[in-house]
């Protein structure tokens, strides 16, 4: 993962997003989406650069204006682990943030993103007089809680399979499919697979050329295609 020096591209006002409808800060009252945009920033990330660090203490937090992240952990002897995807309109960071703590993951650009970055001083001004805001993000936090719960079992529960099929519907429910119906909307490598799944590539690699025999899925480089989401979601046993 590279830290390259990101660009800033221009002031994005939250009250007039192109992606407003999709975002986390969707049907707020103008007056607080005006409050959030003072001081905004937003910044090109390329593919692979680190947007925050785990360990890091946070100065505010972040909307993907465009794009695609993933938030990772480091386990034992260096292992990554996946624990969330994010697309646009998403929010990063939130946690840390909200209980002023240091950034519990590492966020990183899975492909060449627009980051807007919201500073911690006009956040927390808003949230203390914006019900909405405080609504939704105990809703989210809520979410997070139940996702944990959920993985912890999957990971105690669910073999090698059920695993590596969770982490591709995953992928389909967060960043939906391309034009043609069945190509999963995002370039990902088998390792990152893996790091969701928690389990080694190797295994993931065997596992996803066993569902290509099966006809489960479709190998096109790193684009996966899957012809019937709800064959693979049974094997999922989602």
């Amino acid at each position: 993962m590279r830290q390259n020096s990101n660009h800033i591209t221009r002031h994005r006002d939250c009250a007039d997003c192109d992606h407003q409808s999709s975002s986390f800060f969707c049907n707020m009252a103008r007056e607080d989406l005006k409050a959030l945009s003072i001081n905004k920033s937003a910044s090109i990330y390329k593919k692979g650069q680190v947007i925050f660090n785990e360990g890091n203490r946070p100065h505010g937090l972040y909307c993907i204006y465009e794009g695609k992240v993933k938030l990772s952990k480091l386990g034992d002897f260096g292992k990554e682990q996946i624990l969330r995807m994010a697309k646009n309109g998403d929010i990063l960071g939130y946690r840390a943030a909200v209980c002023n703590e240091k950034y519990y993951s590492t966020a990183t650009a899975l492909e060449d993103s627009e980051i807007c970055h919201i500073s911690l001083e006009n956040f927390n001004k808003v949230l203390c007089n914006s019900t909405d805001l405080n609504f939704k993000l105990m809703k989210l936090l809520t979410t997070d809680v139940k996702e944990s719960e959920k993985k912890i079992l999957n990971i105690s529960q669910k073999n090698v399979e059920e695993r590596v099929a969770e982490a591709l519907m995953v992928l389909y429910e967060v960043f939906g499919m391309e034009e043609d119906g069945q190509t999963i909307n995002v370039t990902i490598t088998r390792k990152e697979i893996g790091d969701m799944a928690g389990v080694t590539t190797e295994s993931t690699i065997r596992k996803l050329s066993d569902f290509s025999r099966k006809g489960l899925i479709k190998i096109d480089g790193r684009k996966l295609l899957i012809p019937d989401v709800k064959k693979l979601s049974l094997v999922a046993k989602l």
